[in-house]
């Protein structure tokens, strides 16, 4: 008697334990995603956070401290399980993430020798009543190497009107220099300053009319006068003209846009791609607060390394004149009336006599919509097509007349305000 209730109990205990097996194997191999008011949630689902708590239960658990030691085991093994998983998957997760922020690193590592950050003294205009002040101005600036020689590239509006005693250039190494000569151009808000020096680390520049909208960018300048900040972001826009600059000067306006962070003191300084090339000079930003608000402007660097050469060469920007006032309110309803499609192309609202557009037969209402081989997108880009193009140069274009595209020839000439 003693023996077969010993063999009932075994029996029992044995069935018990491999019912609470398969509940506990079936609640670790399942996701419940949304469940449903039809839905039983089992106590230890693995993918709940807190076990559900219920008046009632269809299903009662085997009563005994065995069985509910069982039962927590296999929810303890089910919860490590899966945080294992978790845990693997964000140490996946990580390296790779290091893996792109050890390429970020080895960037700033690699252009950080050819950046610089620049002090200038301005004397700054008395008010009535009040003597002249100084202030310190302060900025960036790229070490570039052109014709021979070492210059520091940056904006016109972080060093003019200083004198050019009173401008210190630092070196990544903390080391001091002093320019030994100075040229500006405000048409771009360009800048150059000769280095008597051989031993500097010149940048390496990219190619800007290869980079694309969506382009990983980074910056680095000395906002608020921290030297060598480095911030990070895509490009936004390219093409950006007809902007209202703080200084009006700025007539040549073709800026990338970026969000990486400039604030002020970014002026002058790269913006750099994946390679560590230079593609842009950082040169302004729109802000209601006068901080960042994620929308910056750069000069591409081709457009900077042009400028430049030519202020070296020759001591200013040699501009390019055609002889024709553009409309800048050229609107789609405009477009319609002329016959064609969209805005892109330069509106020719008049014609200075005698002047390379007048000697080249072009007209009032002309659309000049290809220039030099380039597409026109609106009058400030041909400002921009022209007034970089080389003095001298014989350039076709095609302008839209009267329903048809015409091709006309124009020889440039030198800008009459110069």
């Amino acid at each position: 008697m003693l023996r077969d209730y010993f063999n009932r109990r075994v029996v029992w205990f044995t069935l018990t334990l491999a019912a609470i097996q398969v509940v506990a194997i079936k609640a670790s191999a399942q996701i419940v995603l949304r469940p449903t008011d039809t839905d039983v949630a089992s106590p230890y689902d693995s993918s709940r956070r807190q076990v559900p708590v219920s008046r009632g239960n269809a299903n009662p658990l085997p009563r005994g401290d065995m069985g509910r030691q069982r039962i927590n085991d296999s929810s303890s093994y089910a919860s490590n399980s899966d945080r294992d998983y978790e845990f693997a998957q964000l140490q996946r997760e990580a390296d790779e993430m290091q893996r792109q922020l050890g390429l970020v690193r080895r960037i700033v590592k690699f252009a950080s020798p050819s950046i610089v950050h620049i002090e200038a003294t301005k004397s700054a205009e008395p008010g009535q009543g009040f003597a002249s002040s100084r202030v310190e101005e302060a900025g960036a600036g790229v070490i570039v190497h052109i014709r021979g020689a070492h210059y520091v590239l940056t904006n016109r509006h972080v060093i003019y009107p200083a004198d050019i005693r009173s401008i210190r250039i630092e070196l990544t190494d903390g080391s001091l220099v002093r320019p030994v000569n100075i040229w500006t151009d405000p048409s771009t808000d360009v800048a150059v300053m000769r280095l008597d020096r051989n031993d500097l680390i010149a940048a390496r520049l990219g190619d800007s009319a290869k980079m694309d909208i969506g382009d990983f960018v980074l910056a680095v300048g000395s906002p608020f006068g921290l030297s060598h900040s480095v911030t990070y972001g895509i490009l936004s826009a390219k093409g950006r003209r007809n902007l209202e600059l703080g200084s009006k000067e700025i007539e040549i306006q073709d800026f990338f846009q970026t969000d990486a962070a400039i604030n002020p003191g970014n002026s002058g300084g790269p913006l750099l791609n994946l390679r560590g090339e230079i593609i842009g000079i950082n040169t302004a930003i729109a802000s209601n607060s006068g901080g960042n608000e994620g929308i910056g402007f750069s000069i591409p660097i081709n457009m900077a390394m042009l400028v430049a050469d030519q202020l070296i060469s020759h001591g200013k920007l040699g501009r390019s004149y055609l002889g024709v006032q553009l409309e800048n309110a050229f609107d789609i309803f405009t477009a319609k009336r002329l016959g064609l499609n969209s805005t892109s192309g330069a509106l020719v609202k008049s014609i200075i006599p005698n002047s390379p557009a007048a000697r080249a037969g072009m007209q009032v209402g002309d659309v000049i919509v290809e220039f030099n081989g380039i597409r026109i997108d609106n009058d400030g880009h041909l400002v921009k097509q022209v007034g970089l193009t080389p003095v001298g140069s014989q350039v076709p274009m095609v302008v839209y007349r009267d329903g048809s595209a015409s091709r006309v020839l124009a020889v440039l000439e030198p800008s009459p305000e110069q």
